[in-house]
């Protein structure tokens, strides 16, 4: 395993922005069409990036969302551009993006995030608990913890800036935001991503209770999925052969950590508790599972 990177350094091209795990650089010049996204091992729970690097999680998290891309290709166009990210560094700096970059192509994204869930958990659970509804849309009476929906729900969010929490926000506010047409592009789009990938995991002995995707639009106005894909980090993975209607599930995925977090005296406000020695190496360990099960 290659030593933990924390925040890539590259001076080789013009640095665009650090998102909460990811470093984007433009390739071609500052306007250039394309850009390189390097994937540092940070992590972030309650929208706080964490002191501590998880070792490999940029590997896994890249690995993970390129097979996505290539096993859902054929559902929406996507950002790879399939150049190497080596060729695109200085040679001092190949060992920064080795496995855990990608070179893709410069969207816009769209201001809003594409959640979708098959089970009930999470602030899901709790807005069901309090109103019966998630996202304001109404469920059967009855339904238990981390029980699987009648049918996967589209319940997007906005997307919040550095440090602020992402909320909520029904369907009739992501028309007014992007459009009836496009809204409805993105919802269809998520909800057969969603569902086709929750149909493989299972297959390979994992639930996709819920996840984000995001989208962005090229020059033409045409829809592409970017960011990143159905990764530990964007969704919650469980393991199927411990799940139980009722209870909150084991995962392979950042739970694990915001469940230690909990147990913390934190106000959830930057900056984020050191993680001991021993969470760091388990939640390694369950990021590089998931990435096994995915994929052998």
């Amino acid at each position: 395993m290659t030593q933990p990177l924390y925040q890539s350094t590259i001076e080789s091209l013009p640095l665009l922005g650090r998102g909460k795990v990811r470093d984007n650089y433009a390739v071609n010049g500052k306007d250039g069409d394309q850009m390189l996204i390097v994937t540092s091992d940070r992590l972030s729970a309650f929208d706080v990036i964490l002191p501590d690097p998880i070792p490999g999680k940029g590997e896994v998290l890249t690995a993970v969302a390129n097979f996505w891309f290539a096993k859902l290709g054929h559902i929406i166009p996507n950002q790879l551009t399939g150049i190497d990210p080596e060729s695109v560094v200085a040679p001092q700096e190949r060992d920064q993006v080795r496995g855990r970059a990608i070179v893709v192509k410069r969207l816009k994204p769209l201001p809003i995030e594409a959640v979708v869930r098959g089970y009930l958990i999470g602030s899901g659970w709790k807005d069901y608990q309090a109103t019966g509804k998630v996202c304001g849309i109404p469920l059967p009476a009855g339904l238990k913890m981390a029980q699987q929906l009648p049918e996967p729900l589209f319940t997007p969010s906005t997307k919040a800036e550095l440090g602020d929490h992402d909320e909520n926000i029904d369907y009739a506010t992501v028309e007014k935001t992007i459009g009836a047409h496009l809204a409805a592009q993105v919802r269809d789009a998520a909800i057969r991503l969603y569902k086709e990938a929750a149909d493989y995991a299972r297959t390979r002995g994992i639930i996709i209770a819920d996840t984000k995707f995001e989208f962005g639009l090229d020059a033409a106005g045409k829809l592409y999925l970017i960011d990143e894909v159905l990764t530990p980090d964007s969704s919650r993975f469980w393991p199927a052969d411990s799940y139980k209607v009722g209870e909150s599930p084991a995962s392979f995925d950042k739970q694990f950590v915001r469940d230690y977090l909990e147990t913390l005296d934190w106000n959830k406000q930057a900056p984020g508790p050191r993680l001991p020695a021993d969470i760091l190496e388990k939640t390694t360990a369950k990021y590089r599972e998931a990435l096994q099960r995915l994929t052998g």
